[in-house]
């Protein structure tokens, strides 16, 4: 009887230190009491406003309480199906220094605020809020900016074929660029991008302003300005690289390590490639794009190339059309960054080393691709190609009913620039071992 009392005294014991503990735990806000200002605003100040704040991409900001309260579900469920932040890498395969993807601490957090009734907490807590630049450039106000030179009218409806720009650089010596941006002057009708590199020496360079096709010339688009560094037939001179930099959703300004640099040379034109789409009201636009200058030695000159595929015949309600492209390494190279790029249909990208003995790894998958996020992934450590091996890209498309965002299931699809065409290229940036330009640059 003694031994029975002193067992229901110690399990009365421990119930009422547990209920002391919970009661002055949600008494004076503990772990279970999660708050925006204390926990919450820090993850998405980190991982989210920069696109989450008025004027950039965004449909809502989330910088205070205020703006995420009416969101607090939709967040919930975004970072649980790690739809947000945007990051479409399979973890298993390569590491990248601008990886966006929340940790499951993180995830868990903003599952707790929400499910514990999204408070506010104490204003105490709350982080002062990022700063960026007054200017709307990310990187900060450019060492030099270059407009369109004209304004582009776009209707207020129907398809707008792709337009081209000149836009003369007037620079009268070289210049290595370590970063570049672009900004769009009507952000709702800029579809997409691509701003490349037309050099003297590479046949006669246009007059600024718009470039003007004949009726039945249809320009390259994508496809042309990836196979610049292919060794592709044209007026292209010794330039391995035509391209610049690009904007679509989801891309990253361009963004160097020190010591790496894109080179326009004096007197070169920068060629704008613009992707206008309709939305019912008529507008203009003046996108510019915006240079910052490396501030050191350059050793490496950065080159863009694309492995493409581009006989692409999609027949209807095909759920899994396979495609494949390879870019071959005339010399000893380091692979610094891949862009996988494909339209609507587009549904898993992966990036395969192939070395010259035949044994291989894969660099980069992308098991669930979307058009809407156009993402660069950038390696945490350059990888060695070494002289002879490969990169062999395989896609797969969805043209069946099953495809949310497909257009027409019930007709054949083929390469094209518009977004109900299709395209298959696996963008990559990459450096020569063998350059090094120091003693170039630091004289200058």
């Amino acid at each position: 009887m003694k031994r029975a009392c002193q067992v229901c005294f110690g399990f009365s014991l421990i119930i009422a230190v547990l209920f002391a503990v919970q009661w002055s735990g949600s008494a004076n806000g503990g772990p279970s009491a999660v708050t925006f200002t204390k926990d919450v605003a820090p993850i998405l100040h980190r991982n989210c406003v920069t696109c989450h704040r008025t004027g950039e991409m965004a449909p809502m900001p989330l910088l205070t309480y205020k703006d995420a309260r009416p969101w607090a579900r939709s967040i919930r469920d975004a970072v649980v199906e790690r739809v947000m932040p945007p990051w479409l890498a399979d973890s298993h395969y390569g590491e990248f220094s601008n990886e966006r993807r929340l940790s499951q601490k993180e995830i868990d957090t903003i599952v707790a605020w929400v499910d514990g009734g999204a408070k506010e907490g104490d204003s105490k807590d709350m982080p002062a809020l990022p700063t960026f630049p007054a200017e709307g450039w990310k990187l900060g106000k450019p060492d030099v900016i270059l407009p369109m030179t004209e304004e582009a009218s776009v209707p207020s409806d129907g398809v707008v074929a792709y337009r081209h720009f000149a836009v003369p650089t007037n620079f009268t010596e070289d210049k290595y660029v370590q970063f570049a941006e672009i900004k769009r002057g009507d952000p709702a009708v800029v579809h997409h991008v691509i701003v490349s590199v037309r050099e003297p020496g590479q046949g006669p360079l246009p007059p600024a302003g718009e470039i003007r096709f004949g009726a039945n010339q249809r320009t390259g688009g994508e496809e042309s300005s990836a196979r610049q560094g292919q060794g592709s037939p044209g007026n292209r001179g010794n330039n391995p690289d035509g391209m610049l930099i690009g904007w679509a959703p989801g891309m990253s300004p361009l963004s160097l390590k020190p010591g790496q640099a894109k080179l326009i040379k004096k007197g070169s034109v920068l060629i704008f490639q613009m992707h206008y789409t309709t939305n019912g009201q008529a507008s203009k636009d003046r996108t510019a794009v915006g240079l910052y200058f490396s501030k050191e030695p350059v050793e490496k000159r950065v080159i863009t190339t694309g492995a493409v595929y581009g006989n692409l015949v999609i027949p209807p309600g095909e759920p899994n059309y396979e495609s494949k492209s390879s870019f071959t390494f005339k010399e000893d190279s380091h692979i610094v960054s891949f862009m996988p790029h494909m339209h609507v249909r587009g549904k898993d990208f992966e990036y395969k080393l192939v070395y010259p003995d035949g044994t291989s790894k894969v660099l980069l998958r992308v098991p669930r691709y979307d058009f809407n996020w156009q993402l660069t992934y950038l390696l945490k450590e350059p990888v060695a190609a070494p002289k002879g091996s490969r990169i062999d890209c395989l896609a797969h498309h969805d043209n069946s009913e099953h495809n949310k965002f497909n257009p027409d299931p019930t007709k054949e699809v083929r390469w094209g620039p518009q977004t109900w065409e299709e395209m298959m290229i696996g963008w990559l940036d990459y450096t020569i071992d063998s350059q090094n330009l120091k003693t170039e640059t630091a004289a200058r």
